[in-house]
């Protein structure tokens, strides 16, 4: 990232009163913000090898900048062959500046290493404000070792808001140069297959 880029939380806090005058909301407390964002690597393959979990959850630390803490199964479920209190994954929650800082490696490092990337889909909010996405690899962030990676892991992340609707966040985010899916792009490839 340059020195004259603007930060993440620099164009948010420029952008802001934009989106609270288009939604009529005069008090800027009331208006959305970022709360949290929260990391989450589920490791199946942490029942038949412990050292899995142990990996995933330092490449997470590392991508995160923060200590990661182990996940236990809350219930016993034959099907994934899981028992209560069972390690199966690793989770990280982001706020204050960590989550501003993640947010800058994620838009302005971490997604232009996607190959063939088309944008995230738009239709990833929870009718809360919160956006939930997923890649498909950690090994984007740049903090991985590529030596060490010997399984590749996916990686759910969750941006939650606090005074949002789907729409004021998807406006928050699309400010920030969240690549989203273009509609009309897609419409158009849906018109070339027929």
């Amino acid at each position: 990232m340059s020195q004259l880029q603007k930060s993440s939380k620099q164009v948010y806090q420029e952008r802001l009163p934009e989106i609270l005058k288009k939604n009529g909301i005069e008090n800027r407390l009331a208006g959305p913000r970022i709360e949290k964002i929260s990391l989450n690597m589920g490791v199946g393959r942490a029942m038949a090898d412990g050292q899995i979990l142990n990996i995933v959850s330092e490449h997470l630390s590392l991508i995160a900048g923060q200590r990661a803490v182990v996940t236990k199964a809350r219930a016993s479920i034959a099907n994934f062959r899981t028992r209560e209190g069972a390690k199966i994954g690793a989770r990280v929650t982001l706020r204050g500046e960590r989550m501003w800082a993640f947010i800058d490696k994620l838009i302005h490092l971490a997604i232009p290493r996607i190959k063939d990337f088309r944008g995230f889909s738009a239709n990833g909010f929870d009718g809360r404000g919160n956006y939930n996405m997923g890649l498909r690899e950690q090994a984007l962030f740049h903090e991985v070792v590529l030596d060490k990676l010997e399984h590749n892991q996916g990686l759910n992340i969750t941006i939650c808001f606090r005074n949002s609707t789907d729409e004021m966040s998807r406006e928050v985010l699309k400010s920030l140069s969240f690549p989203f899916r273009d509609a009309s792009a897609k419409a158009d490839a849906a018109d070339k297959v027929k």
